[in-house]
């Protein structure tokens, strides 16, 4: 199924949806926090896939992506991927440190 990584992310990102929206984590509403956290994430392990893709030691089954490919061949899921699993990850902690008051404000 060529759509499978695609439906992989939409179901995580579905899934956590409810944590924005029902119990208002506000992951979202912190929109330049949420990015200036996202922007690392997608430009070093971008290049690290984009380097391994290059060097033949990485590469991604055709029979499972859509085919949409960004310059130096990196899959458009993959991109996604960097963006919805730690936004998914950020949406989860968020909902337990506000159900649990004695856990840190900070690290």
């Amino acid at each position: 199924m060529h759509a499978a990584y695609l439906l992989v992310l939409a179901a995580c990102f579905v899934g956590t949806l409810s944590l924005e929206l029902r119990w208002r984590t506000h992951v979202y509403a912190r929109w330049r926090q949420l990015l200036a956290t996202l922007a690392p994430v997608v430009v070093i392990f971008g290049g690290w896939d984009l380097w391994a893709i290059h060097d033949g030691t990485w590469s991604y089954n055709s029979r499972y992506i859509v085919g949409t490919t960004l310059p130096g061949r990196l899959p458009l899921e993959e991109l996604l991927f960097f963006l919805v699993i730690p936004t998914c990850s950020i949406l989860a902690f968020e909902f337990v440190r506000a159900r649990r008051p004695d856990w840190p404000t900070s690290a």
